[in-house]
């Protein structure tokens, strides 16, 4: 698995690339996905991903690179995109569309800290959901 820091993703977002075609950010967090995401993410449920990741490797594949985070990218964003790529290969994606899938280090809970006052990054936050953050780690 490979990693993309926070810095990395926000240039990449700002870097004048078309989101959902040069690059998609795929957000697995469920109800902790309330106060906030990365702009223009698709938010699929960790507990809904099973069934939505056949689809998603679909839709995605001619996107360039692909970056999977949940809050704090340690169990649900890795294992998403373990699943996603064995998803592309079942589905013989990996071979015929080249595609770099990357997590999120530190997911949405270390990017928000550092960028959640950039509206080109991050829409929909809210101050009092984050205020209590620190009781979910």
């Amino acid at each position: 698995m490979k990693y993309i820091s926070g810095d990395e993703l926000a240039q990449m977002i700002k870097s004048g690339k078309v989101p959902n075609q040069d690059y998609l950010v795929v957000d697995v967090r469920d109800d902790d996905y309330a106060g906030g995401n990365i702009k223009d993410a698709f938010n699929l449920p960790s507990r809904e991903f099973h069934t939505g990741v056949y689809d998603l490797a679909q839709k995605s594949a001619d996107v360039k690179v692909v970056v999977f985070h949940c809050a704090l990218s340690q169990m649900r964003g890795p294992k998403a995109a373990r699943i996603y790529e064995e998803t592309r290969t079942n589905l013989n994606l990996a071979q015929a569309k080249s595609q770099e899938v990357y997590i999120l280090t530190h997911g949405f809970t270390g990017f928000q800290q550092k960028f959640k006052d950039d509206p080109a990054l991050i829409e929909n936050w809210d101050k009092d959901v984050w205020e209590n953050a620190e009781e979910w780690s």
